[in-house]
Formats: C-alpha cells, structure tokens, sequence
C-alpha cells in the first residue's frame, strides 16, 4: 500500500469516527431541538472557515468564481441540505428506523463512484458490499420491532426524507471527488474551509425560516450557561471535529482514494455510530449487534484488500 493510500485509509477512517459522534447529539443536548444544535455547529464552523481563509488571503488569490459557487453548493448539499433530510427523517420517521435507513449510504455510494469511474473489477466488490449489506442488516435488526415503531410519526413523511438524505450524500460524495479530480493542486484545508463557510451561511439564511416554522428552541429556552451549556459544549466540539476535522479527513480522502474505496471506509462509521449509542443507552450489544460489526469490520478490510491487490488492477487493464 502506498503512503499516498495509507493517508487516504486513515483520513477516511477518521472522518467516520468524528461523524458518528452525530448519533449522540440527540440524548445529550437537553430539552433544543437538533435545529438549535446545528445553527450552532455550523455557524461556528463558518466562522472557524472564515478565519483560516483570513489567513491564506494570498492562495484565495488563485481561486475562480465557479470555485466559490461550487463549494457553496456542497456546503448546501453536504451540510444544510443533508442535515434538514436527516433531520426531517428522525422526526418522522423515529431516532431509530431513520438511521438504518442512512446507514446504506456508503453500499449506493461505493456503487455509484464505481460505476462513474471503473476504478475496481465489480467482480473485487461483489464481497465487500456483500458484508456491508449484511453487517448493515444485522446492526439494524431491530428497526421494525414494536419499539421503534413506536417512535414514529408518519413513516409516509419520514421514509422519503432518508431516502433523499442518502441521494444528497450520494450526491455530494461524488460532487466533491469530482470537483477535486479538476482541481489536482487544490489545498485541502482552503476547500474544507471554503465548504464550511458556504454551509454557515446557508444555515444563518435558513435560521428565519426556521423560526417562523417553530423548529427552534432557543426562543423558549434562552441561552443562559445553566441550561444551555450542553448546546454550547457539544456545538463547538462537534463544530471543531466533525464540522472541520471530519471535513477536512474526507477532502484529503477524496484526493488520495477512489469514491467507491473512501465510500466503503465511511461503513465504520455505523460501527462507531453503534458503540457510542450502545454506551449512551447504557447497555450492551446485542448478539446479531457484534455478529453485525464484526460482519462490517471484516467488509471494510476486505474493501481495503480489494482495491490494493488484484482487482484494482484487473480494473485497469
């Protein structure tokens, strides 16, 4: 495995870890909405991207107009657009039927980035992608029992709204590798901070809407440090590790590795997802949970093998 590879595996693996802390933020930000929790997230990231572009004022100096109104759409998409969907998505449909849903993300992802850009033999996929649908199933198992259903408002309303959070995904994952692909000398931090100001905006443009829509809690509950604190912790930490870390560790993936390669890496993400709500809940894994990621563990491997041995070669030839 190259340097340039290991890099890549390590950002992606990174950037799975730092958004599954995602899965968390309903349980521990107290009586505010998940709207509450991203104004904040995302404003800070804004202002986090706007203050590294202050410094680098000489490499914005080379950036094009169509730079700018690109990552301002895969602010929209990855960050405003994907966070409404999901968001939208757990209302409706339960904290718990909504995930299982997304968790597939990475399985369309690694088959759309390969069917773009043949950069493995689909006969190299067939098991990865075999694991990661059976990994995903066993993790999920019980997302239709009495329990989960009972958390659902309309599933006719909720269904469809994780259905487009997995295409908005979908779509910026390939949106940015192929934005990338055109810009090969790009810097990765200008590009994350471009994207994280973009989103930042668009979520200060989306905050009226919000309000006259009632989905804010701040109004109501004020902003005082004795109960808003929880706001304010897990607002800047997810803000500075998912917001900018995370961002940043995909953008270095998408330079160094194939959509459909970083697409299987982000599975982790279920697995990590799966242990922080594990411990939240205070219980332990089911059987078909550990059958599950263990199934998963072995399906990123296998991912990794695939496009470092033969089949990224077959692929080629």
């Amino acid at each position: 495995m190259t340097s340039s590879m290991m890099i890549g595996v390590a950002a992606a693996l990174f950037a799975a870890f730092a958004w599954s802390l995602n899965f968390v933020v309903p349980f521990v930000i107290g009586d505010y909405s998940v709207f509450d929790f991203a104004l904040f997230r995302f404003v800070i990231s804004g202002v986090l991207g706007l203050g590294f572009l202050a410094f680098t004022r000489k490499a914005l100096r080379g950036l094009s107009f169509r730079d700018l109104l690109t990552t301002a759409w895969l602010g929209f998409i990855g960050y405003l657009g994907y966070f409404l969907t999901v968001a939208g998505a757990a209302i409706f449909a339960g904290p718990v039927i909504a995930p299982a849903f997304l968790a597939f993300v990475p399985v369309v992802l690694a088959i759309v980035g390969n069917l773009r850009r043949r950069s493995v033999a689909w006969s190299s996929l067939i098991l990865p992608l075999t694991l990661a649908v059976a990994g995903l199933s066993f993790v999920n198992a019980s997302v239709f029992d009495a329990a989960s259903m009972a958390t659902t408002r309309s599933l006719p309303i909720g269904i469809p709204l994780a259905i487009a959070a997995v295409l908005l995904w979908t779509w910026f994952g390939i949106a940015n590798e192929s934005a990338l692909a055109k810009r090969p000398g790009m810097d990765a931090g200008i590009w994350t901070a471009l994207i994280m100001t973009g989103g930042g905006i668009e979520m200060l443009a989306f905050m009226p809407i919000g309000l006259a829509l009632g989905v804010f809690e701040i109004p109501r509950l004020g902003l005082g440090w004795d109960v808003a604190v929880p706001l304010y912790l897990w607002g800047t930490g997810l803000a500075l590790l998912a917001s900018v870390g995370a961002a940043w560790a995909w953008t270095i993936a998408s330079q160094r590795l194939p959509v459909a390669l970083s697409a299987q890496l982000i599975v982790s993400e279920t697995v990590f997802g799966t242990l922080f709500g594990l411990a939240v809940h205070g219980r332990s894994p089911t059987a078909l949970e550990i059958a599950g990621i263990a199934i998963l563990t072995v399906g990123v491997l296998t991912a990794v093998r695939a496009f470092h041995g033969g089949g990224r070669q077959s692929a080629v030839a």
